[in-house]
């Protein structure tokens, strides 16, 4: 059995989804939700969100608020509360960033689990576009805000939006926090994720989609 890191965005659910197709099995998702903002941290993706996404996939989810001085040992919490027994590895959504991989391998050599990183090296422009092909649909719920005007919150991960990636010079995957993304649909999922009242809201920099009703 495997865990899987889980941010709720296309990376980790593009490895999630290769690690399946090779024949791992999932026992759980394992989320990090900030103590001060109740959405995920590093992503901006609203908690409850996380735990539907879950729901519509039918896996177990182990979700856990955590601190900025405290996060490395109140992830490594998270992980154990899944349950290591019979737990062979974890699989994760890293792309490119090298320094985020060595964390993550050091972490996991101490939790005594394999890392596995089905992405990794991977062109960062093929990544979005295999998503889509799977057939995964994802909308943007995070946004730098000096990067993105307001009209591509709640927009889909499209061609369109791939364009505007590569015509401003934005790395594709968002590898580097411009932007991040909430899957609502696709093979993983037995319902799709409908968010049908939603408004935007800036912090630190940052451009939110703030979720006031969805369903599943």
């Amino acid at each position: 059995m495997h865990l899987v890191s889980w941010s709720g965005g296309k990376d980790s659910c593009l490895a999630c989804h290769r690690a399946i197709q090779r024949g791992l099995r999932v026992s759980h998702l394992v989320n990090t939700i900030s103590q001060e903002y109740g959405r995920v941290r590093f992503h901006g993706t609203e908690a409850k969100l996380i735990r539907l996404q879950a729901e519509a996939m039918g896996l177990p989810l182990v979700q856990k608020r955590t601190t900025p001085e405290g996060y490395e040992q109140e992830f490594k919490d998270a992980v154990r509360s899944a349950g290591l027994q019979g737990t062979k590895g974890m699989v994760f959504g890293d792309v490119h960033l090298e320094e985020g991989k060595k964390w993550v391998e050091r972490v996991c050599r101490e939790l005594g689990i394999e890392p596995l990183f089905p992405l990794w090296g991977e062109p960062a422009a093929a990544i979005p576009a295999e998503f889509m092909d799977a057939g995964f649909q994802a909308v943007v719920v995070s946004a730098r805000a000096d990067l993105f005007p307001e009209e591509w919150l709640g927009r889909p991960v499209d061609r369109a939006f791939l364009r505007y990636l590569e015509e401003n010079g934005i790395d594709a995957c968002g590898e580097n926090g411009e932007y991040h993304t909430l899957v609502i649909d696709g093979p993983l999922f037995g319902k799709r994720i409908r968010l049908t009242r939603t408004r935007p809201i800036v912090r630190d920099g940052y451009r939110l989609l703030d979720t006031l009703e969805y369903s599943l």
